[in-house]
C-alpha cells in the first residue's frame, strides 16, 4: 500500500505537468514489483513467413506440350522422412503425347501394368526404372497415356542432403559432386531426392512426402528453348520432333542446344 499512495501522489503532482505522459503512472500502478515491463509482441503485429501456393490439379490438368512447359520455374518438393526438405526448381522437362507419340511407354494406345500411371488422372508420378538400377519420374497430364519428364532441377535448399542421396546411390566412392551436377539429369534427380519405384502413381496434390509449389518469376517464351528429345533413338518424325523444353541460359540444364541457342539469340 505504501508503494501505492506514493505511486498516486506522483500522478496528481503530474497532472498539471505537460512534459511528462500520465499513462507512465498509471502502467506503475498496474504492475507489481519485479515484473518485466519490456513490450510485449502481439500476434497482430506478426508477419508471417508466406510460404509459395502448393499446384493443385487444375494446374496439371492441361495438355501435355503445354504442362511440359508451364513445369519450366515451378519447384518440386521431396519431404525426407526425417522431416529434411528437398526443394529444386524445374529446368527442362520433355512431353511424352501418348498414343501417337512413337517415343512414349504408350504408344498405340496400349496399357500396362508398368505404365498405368501415365493413364491416371493429371499429376499423377509416373517412375520407371531403365538399365536395371536408375529412376526416371514423369507427371500425367491431359490424353491417355500422356506425361511429362522431368529432366533436371536447379536445387535450391537441402543440397547436403541431395549429395548425400547420390553418394548412397552410386557404388563406388567417387568425387564431391557440384552444385550443377546434382540433378542435371533424369536418374540424377531421382538419386538426389530419393525418387524411385515406390513413388510411381502418387498422387502430387494428395501426397505427404512429395509436391510441388509455385515458383517465383515465371521464364517467358523468349526464355524457353524447344529442341528435340534425348536418347529417343529411330522413331521416325518423333526423333526430331522439338518436344524437349528448357530454361535458355541455365548452367543446370543437362543438355543444352547451342546452336538454337545462337539461333534465337539472333
Amino acid at each position: 500500500m505504501p508503494r501505492k499512495r506514493k505511486l498516486l501522489a506522483q500522478l496528481s503532482a503530474l497532472q498539471n505537468n505537460t512534459s511528462f505522459p500520465q499513462i507512465d503512472a498509471m502502467e506503475q500502478l498496474n504492475t507489481t514489483p519485479g515484473e518485466d515491463l519490456s513490450p510485449k509482441s502481439s500476434k497482430y503485429f506478426v508477419i508471417e513467413e508466406k510460404k509459395p501456393p502448393q499446384l493443385q490439379e487444375d494446374f496439371f490438368n492441361q495438355p501435355c506440350v503445354s504442362l511440359a512447359k508451364s513445369f519450366l520455374g515451378q519447384i518440386l518438393v521431396r519431404k525426407l522422412p526425417d522431416g529434411r526438405e528437398l526443394w529444386g526448381r524445374i529446368v527442362e522437362t520433355e512431353a511424352y503425347l501418348g498414343g501417337e507419340d512413337e517415343a512414349s511407354h504408350s504408344k498405340g494406345g496400349k496399357q500396362t501394368q508398368r505404365n498405368a500411371a501415365m493413364f491416371m488422372k493429371p499429376g499423377t508420378l509416373y517412375v520407371y526404372q531403365i538399365y536395371g538400377i536408375y529412376f526416371c519420374m514423369n507427371v500425367s497430364s491431359q490424353g491417355e497415356g500422356a506425361a511429362v519428364l522431368l529432366r533436371s532441377l536447379e536445387p535450391l535448399q537441402g543440397l547436403d542432403a541431395m549429395r548425400d542421396l547420390r553418394r548412397a546411390s552410386r557404388k563406388a566412392p567417387s568425387r564431391l559432386l557440384k552444385d550443377w551436377q546434382l540433378c542435371n539429369g533424369p536418374s540424377k534427380l531421382c538419386q538426389a531426392f530419393g525418387i524411385d519405384k515406390a513413388f510411381d502413381q502418387r498422387d502430387l496434390t494428395q501426397d505427404a512426402a512429395i509436391w510441388m509449389v509455385a515458383g517465383q518469376d515465371p521464364p517467358g517464351e523468349q526464355d524457353v528453348v524447344a529442341t528435340t528429345r534425348i536418347g529417343i533413338g529411330n522413331r521416325g518424325e518423333w526423333t526430331q520432333k522439338p518436344l524437349r523444353f528448357y530454361l535458355r541460359g541455365n548452367r543446370f540444364v543437362s543438355v543444352v542446344d547451342k546452336k538454337l541457342e545462337r539461333e534465337m539469340a539472333a
